[in-house]
């Protein structure tokens, strides 16, 4: 069974181009992700499309409206109970209107991510991101990439009502302490940093050696990774460090672990903070 990610933004557009490139592109075509975005539009209910409205008490801009989010939550989950019984019989799907939304892929594989005992992972996780949620991190990043489905909504610019955090979603993440125009740029940075995760997306090598590896042999900690080095040896006054031309693994090795508490000491203290 396939990871699935589904979209609801406002902005359907803006996915396109990141979706469609680089190792995301590779999972979805190896059958590994299935991605869909759909536009929160398509459960408006007035001819307008309205999906927002001025705030109860007064104040500036436009808020997200509950009812639609919940009609749009509602639809993506009853579309998890409806296709069981017509996957077996269609080889692609749409979900949403929109014509952006990408393809529903299906595959007869074994799952590849596995619940705890007695727990199931096929319930869909709802995540709304919004300033207002837990900071983003390569813990999170773990947490989510073994579940089996994720709705992500995407925050309004001009906030939401709050009765969608309080009653529709399981968490808020945020990705750090600063304004964007909106929640898609995060959703692309959850998207991206989760299905690296999954396996058979990138190969064991690449993905054991990570600047955030949570499995850091040295602290068991997040640290950043080793300085990394390549040709030339030598540019303008720039040299190698030499022990990485010395071919002794086992001094090249007690270099990059000092070199990885050094480079975290210098740029990002905060983190031996937490060791």
């Amino acid at each position: 069974m396939l990871m699935k990610i589904d979209i609801l933004t406002l902005f359907p557009s803006m996915f396109t181009g990141p979706f469609d490139t680089s190792m995301l592109k590779k999972a979805k075509d190896a059958g590994l992700v299935e991605i869909n975005v759909h536009d929160l539009r398509d459960w408006a209910t007035d001819k307008h499309k309205t999906v927002d409205d001025r705030p109860f008490g007064g104040g500036k801009g436009m808020v997200l409206r509950v009812d639609v989010v919940h009609r749009a939550i509602q639809a993506l989950k009853s579309e998890i109970r409806n296709s069981k019984s017509e996957i077996n019989s269609k080889s692609e799907i749409r979900i949403s209107k929109s014509e952006t939304n990408y393809k529903l892929q299906i595959t007869n594989n074994p799952p590849l991510h596995k619940a705890s005992e007695g727990q199931s992972n096929l319930k869909p996780k709802t995540i709304l991101l919004s300033p207002q949620g837990k900071v983003f991190d390569q813990a999170k990043t773990k947490e989510l990439s073994k579940l089996d489905h994720l709705i992500l909504i995407a925050g309004h610019y001009e906030g939401f009502d709050e009765r969608i955090a309080e009653n529709l979603v399981d968490e808020e993440i945020s990705i750090g302490d600063y304004i964007l125009t909106g929640g898609e740029i995060p959703v692309m940075v959850l998207v991206d940093s989760i299905v690296r995760l999954i396996p058979g997306v990138l190969e064991p090598e690449a993905s054991s050696n990570e600047s955030f590896s949570l499995s850091n042999e040295i602290t068991n900690q997040q640290i950043l990774d080793f300085p990394s080095y390549t040709r030339p040896e030598k540019y303008l006054e720039w040299k190698v460090p030499k022990v990485l031309l010395s071919g002794n693994h086992k001094e090249i090795d007690v270099w990059r672990k000092n070199a990885a508490l050094e480079k975290t000491k210098k740029v990002r203290p905060e983190l031996l903070k937490k060791i």
